[in-house]
């Protein structure tokens, strides 16, 4: 097996006074590869990622970034990585432009060659107009797309983005997904994303990993692991409510009966959307007209449910478009 991008085996931080942050975790992410690190407010998602950009030492266990041990080769793990944090690190006084001057000096760049990065990672989040501001008249989402250009300057082979997105509107959002899906599919770079977000780790993420308390809880695609916990639900209700007891007798026939609306009846189906066919000929054959079919596929939220035993906070908030920042000092 070739060497991973980022592997940890039985990683822990314990904080004085605290409760384990992160209890045990074992990790591999390959290269290229978007990794999703689903997880509530204190799961322990970004101690992880301080842990694994030298940030934070851990307790137990052992890590490794880009070939490097990240205790014993601190240096040469930065020199692989970018790194977007929860907390962007940026001078309200400086403009974008001077930001990116200053990091581009920082890595030791030439004159020309800063200058040309600098250019061109400012027009790929699309700051180029807004790059002689002051950051401290930048909007929220601007403030990301900044950071993110940041910790792009010195091509890094692989980057962590903690909670991204925490904060912005749905249009800001969907530019930095863009961004992270083409800098991923066109350049290579391997992607370790925290985030609370179902819709963001099921559109970015090629394989999630679900944080709880500390300990990963399941890890998969996201398509596998809606598949491990749940079937789709059909839910029909009758043109007629006479007809009630009749369309669930015909639902038995395809599955175990789920909760639905008072006026419909519904079946959580033991062959999947596959069946959804036979199930309208059925009802059909026994003159049931229907008023109303929809068919629930299984969410991130399902898997998350079913494997903590509670919802995500992130799923409330995707709803309302209004995410609240992530407070928790150990999270």
């Amino acid at each position: 097996m070739s060497e991973a991008a980022i592997e940890a085996t039985d990683l822990v931080r314990d904080f004085k006074k605290g409760p384990r942050a992160v209890d045990g975790i074992d990790l591999r992410v390959e290269a290229g590869e978007v990794y999703g690190f689903l997880g509530p407010n204190g799961a322990g998602k970004s101690t992880t990622v301080h842990m694994l950009t030298t940030l934070l030492p851990p307790t137990s266990g052992t890590a490794r970034v880009g070939g490097h041990d990240v205790v014993e080769e601190g240096p040469a793990v930065r020199a692989t990585i970018g790194a977007a944090l929860q907390e962007a690190a940026l001078d309200p006084f400086l403009t974008g432009t001077e930001h990116m001057k200053l990091q581009t000096a920082l890595h030791g760049m030439r004159r020309a060659e800063a200058k040309s990065r600098s250019g061109e990672l400012l027009a790929r989040v699309g700051l180029t107009q807004a790059a002689d501001r002051k950051v401290g008249g930048y909007s929220g989402g601007m403030k990301r797309r900044l950071d993110l250009a940041l910790a792009l300057v010195h091509e890094p082979r692989i980057l962590f983005l903690d909670e991204p997105t925490t904060g912005l509107d749905p249009q800001s959002r969907s530019a930095l997904w863009d961004e992270v899906q083409r800098l991923a599919s066109d350049s290579g770079v391997t992607v370790f994303l925290t985030t609370q977000y179902l819709e963001e780790a099921d559109v970015l993420a090629d394989r999630i990993g679900i944080i709880d308390q500390g300990r990963i809880v399941a890890e998969g695609t996201p398509a596998e692991l809606k598949a491990e916990i749940s079937r789709p639900t059909l839910e029909i209700i009758p043109a007629e409510h006479g007809e009630l007891a009749r369309t669930r007798e015909v639902l038995a026939r395809f599955g175990e009966p789920a909760n639905s609306s008072p006026k419909g009846a519904a079946v959580l189906l033991s062959e999947g959307e596959a069946q959804l066919a036979d199930v309208v000929r059925a009802l059909d054959a026994d003159g049931i007209h229907l008023q109303h079919l929809q068919l629930h596929a299984p969410t991130l939220d399902d898997v998350f449910l079913a494997k903590t035993g509670r919802s995500l906070e992130g799923a409330a908030e995707e709803e309302a478009e209004q995410p609240d920042p992530e407070q928790a000092a150990a999270a």
